[in-house]
């Protein structure tokens, strides 16, 4: 049995968080992530040698495993490959005159470690970095190997608290069952307790809803979040509700920017100047209570012009307001989802680079 076999995802996930704490190097021969490519590699030479064995109509049998070098951007890497009796083995991961591990393919692991990459694009990949097509069947043996890995840092257990969490969803066009359909990505960020700031989750589903959003922060609960402080999201409708339902004591603090978008959409772009001088006056304000002496004064100016973008301001104020109460470093934390957002513009650019892409089958 290869040695990925055994990978102990909860001991590496407490190591490499004690190294990079301790100002340990990320990339390198003993960087952080060095022990999570062998793992990958490792086991997907297993994957191979077992595609190349089903192959075989002799008595070919495995023959315990080499030791090998292999030289990537992440480090000098030591791997256990897979040998067989009659020595046919060809391993395409890395081959047997090669110690060299292409840059690309270093970035291929990472990915298709933090996401489920469709069975398509990971042939499109390898074809592009080896020259050579690869199966499905093949394709589906690597990933299946590599899966446990993934799904246990999707089921990790998580901190019993978290100050702030932010969540929101990311939509794509992709193609399912012939069919261009959309699909959301619903993604939740924390920061603990110690101010570290880590990805708890991420959902697909076929669209965004407050229903799904339930069975998210569900999860949440399931994996071991007992409390939540402040949750700051967009203002989808039963979003909030969903939230509260599950962690009844959390402050959910709906985004201001978001508020401020919307709001924007029903005002002629020649008052939106004067509108937006008014409204800066609101959600800038000192305290809660001049902030609600603002809104006043800013119906009073605009209410009958715009009714519509004042109500909204009006039934969304209690969750808009929350942020008032606390000092302006956290109120700058947690009065937008831009920390999300952000995260979300670099999941963004892999499909713009590719098109269209088909989900896999496994997400």
């Amino acid at each position: 049995m290869a040695k990925s076999e055994n990978f102990d995802f909860e001991a590496f996930q407490k190591t490499a968080t004690d190294r990079i704490r301790s100002g340990s190097p990320l990339l390198g021969t003993d960087g952080v992530f060095t022990p999570l490519l062998k793992a990958f590699l490792e086991s997907a030479l297993e994957a191979e040698m077992a595609e190349h064995l089903d192959g075989e109509e002799s008595s070919n049998r495995r023959n315990g495993h080499g030791k090998k070098q292999v030289k990537t951007n992440l480090g000098t890497v030591e791997i256990a490959p897979p040998r067989d009796r009659d020595g046919t083995f060809q391993p395409r991961i890395v081959s047997k005159r090669s110690n060299v591990l292409s840059s690309d393919l270093d970035e291929t692991i990472l990915l298709l470690y933090s996401q489920g990459t469709s069975y398509q694009d990971i042939s499109a990949q390898m074809m592009q970095i080896y020259g050579v097509e690869i199966s499905e069947s093949t394709i589906t043996r690597i990933t299946d190997k590599v899966w446990p890995l993934v799904q246990e840092w999707r089921t990790r257990p998580l901190d019993a608290v978290y100050p702030f969490v932010w969540l929101d969803a990311i939509h794509f066009k992709v193609r399912k069952d012939g069919r261009v359909v959309p699909m959301a990505v619903y993604c939740v960020i924390g920061v603990n307790n110690e101010g570290y700031k880590s990805l708890l989750g991420m959902y697909l589903g076929e669209s965004e809803g407050a229903k799904f959003w339930l069975g998210v922060v569900t999860d949440l609960r399931q994996r071991g979040v007992e409390d939540i402080f402040i949750a700051c999201i967009d203002n989808l409708k039963g979003f909030a509700e969903a939230i509260e339902c599950v962690f009844p004591q959390t402050e959910v603090q709906l985004c201001i920017v978001h508020q401020i978008r919307n709001s924007v959409r029903f005002i002629p772009d020649k008052d939106v100047k004067a509108f937006m001088e008014d409204l800066k006056k609101v959600y800038r304000a000192e305290t809660k209570e001049k902030a609600e002496m603002k809104l006043d004064d800013l119906e009073k100016d605009w209410g009958k012009k715009y009714p519509t973008v004042i109500e909204s301001w009006r039934r969304n104020w209690g969750r808009l307001s929350n942020y008032f109460q606390y000092t302006d470093h956290i109120r700058r934390v947690v009065y937008t989802t831009n920390t999300i957002e952000a995260f979300n513009r670099q999941l963004r650019k892999a499909p713009r680079q590719r098109g269209l892409s088909r989900p896999s089958r496994r997400l």
